[in-house]
């Protein structure tokens, strides 16, 4: 794959030349032209992947592009593929970058497929990344796999339908990963959660014949570089019927996606493992159901949760909040130092940003700092949302110490601030995915279905703590 980017010289003496005096090449972002028996390559058939302009041409364009390249390529049946990498663009960001966009292009979401025509059954088998000048990148080049792998993880853990995973078979997944890296992982189930008090994450589960679970799961490096305990926790509503506050029926199908941000804990968690960060992480997934089953909550009732604050329920369809409500407050009493969560938790973010980037809210400018710049290093694009006390306004209530929502505007916020409710001062960033967890539609570089982000930022912020 050769970078081609709008505007490039058009009378230099390349193999390339021709093709741009005639047009072919322009140039455009995503624009992908293989060409065959290019004089000056070895390789049979070249691909020369449009750019866009130099200027605009960042790590999350590389990212995309290097991936589109990929599936392009996977679906022609390429089993290998080399990649040169201009000076400028070959940095270990890119390097490491483009191994894992190579590694996630040739994701499919179509593991229950019978047909032995599968697209899944397509890879590149082997990729060669060729740089500009000498330089020791191995380290980047494994970094790159082993977070691709990870986001996989991710995708092969949200793709699964909602009859097969269940929170406890969330619970088992989570198991499994842990035991195949050398990690602690202990499971909370109904009676321990109950005995505990998390009743806001028990009065979710209770509509659902199937139980909730409470997953933890633990990284300890062998020499700590300080007594930060950064804890990674996930929304895990393995199905999401909205409860009494029942959805519409229209899309409803899509509602096993509400695990995501739990499933990008437990891939984090594996690259973390392979990765070995100088911090000690704890990934925490609060696993629910959220059905309109005879038990289930309704709105009026008010719960007590783990911190002992009451809420009153209002909506039900508001569950993820109750979840994480728990999941913050569990984490704290861990002894956790710095809270991040991952949640698809309101339509409202979508409204705001749309489908690229993720809402991102906080009461600590420093660990702002940091969650900003993993995330830039990772390609996964955040903005900064408000958290502002004024938003606590919407979510008083006469009869418990908070309501659960908070009416339409300023949703996002609302939402957030519930749950600041429960962070005190511990540094915390929470993050909305709503829109950005999933794609409805396949977009050049990924196949329709789980992104797997905020993976990348999660395992960047870790890498990166100093």
């Amino acid at each position: 794959m050769l970078l081609e980017f709008e505007g490039s010289p058009r009378t230099e003496l390349t193999a390339l030349a021709a093709y741009r005096e005639s047009g072919e090449l322009t140039g455009k972002l995503f624009e992908l032209t293989v060409l065959h028996g290019l004089a000056g390559y070895k390789a049979r058939r070249v691909l020369v992947a449009g750019a866009g302009k130099r200027e605009k041409f960042d790590l999350a364009s590389f990212w995309k592009l290097t991936a589109a390249a990929a599936r392009l390529l996977k679906g022609k049946g390429a089993k290998s593929a080399a990649i040169a990498l201009e000076a400028g663009f070959d940095s270990p960001d890119h390097v490491s970058a483009a191994a894992q966009a190579v590694i996630e292009a040739c994701w499919e979401p179509d593991q229950r497929k019978t047909a032995a025509d599968k697209d899944g059954s397509r890879s590149i088998e082997e990729l060669a990344i060729s740089v500009s000048a000498p330089s020791s990148l191995e380290a980047a080049l494994a970094a790159g796999q082993i977070i691709g792998e990870a986001a996989n993880l991710t995708r092969d853990i949200s793709v699964e339908p909602p009859n097969v995973l269940t929170p406890m078979a969330l619970a088992d997944r989570a198991r499994a990963m842990a035991k195949a890296n050398g990690l602690a992982c202990e499971v909370l189930d109904t009676d321990r959660m109950r005995q505990l008090g998390m009743g806001a994450l028990l009065g979710v589960a209770q509509g659902s014949a199937e139980p909730g679970a409470m997953i933890i799961i633990e990284y300890k490096p062998e020499k700590p570089a300080g007594a930060t305990r950064l804890a990674l926790i996930g929304k895990g509503v393995t199905f999401d019927t909205g409860g009494i506050s029942i959805k519409p029926a229209d899309g409803m199908e899509k509602m096993k996606y509400d695990m995501c941000g739990a499933a990008a804990v437990i891939g984090a968690m594996q690259a973390i493992a392979r990765l070995k960060p100088g911090i000690a992480v704890t990934g925490i997934v609060p696993a629910v159901e959220n059905m309109p089953g005879s038990k289930a909550q309704r709105p009026g009732d008010i719960v007590t949760s783990l911190s002992g604050k009451t809420i009153e329920i209002l909506n039900t369809d508001a569950e993820g909040r109750l979840i994480l409500a728990d999941a913050i407050t569990y984490a704290k009493q861990l002894g956790c130092t710095h809270l991040v969560d991952a949640a698809t938790l309101t339509g409202a973010i979508v409204v705001a940003l749309g489908n690229s980037q993720s809402g991102v809210f906080t009461n600590n400018d420093e660990l702002l700092g940091r969650w900003m710049s993993a995330a830039k290093g990772s390609g996964e694009k955040m903005w900064h949302m408000p958290a502002d006390d004024e938003y606590r306004e919407l979510l008083k209530t006469v009869y418990a110490d908070i309501g659960n929502v908070g009416g339409r505007a300023g949703g996002a916020s609302s939402a957030a601030v519930f749950l600041k409710e429960f962070v005190g001062d511990t540094p915390w960033i929470h993050v909305d995915i709503a829109g950005t967890a999933w794609l409805d539609d396949a977009k050049p570089y990924m196949a329709k279905g789980p992104t797997a982000i905020p993976l990348g930022t999660f395992v960047k912020l870790a890498l990166n703590w100093q």
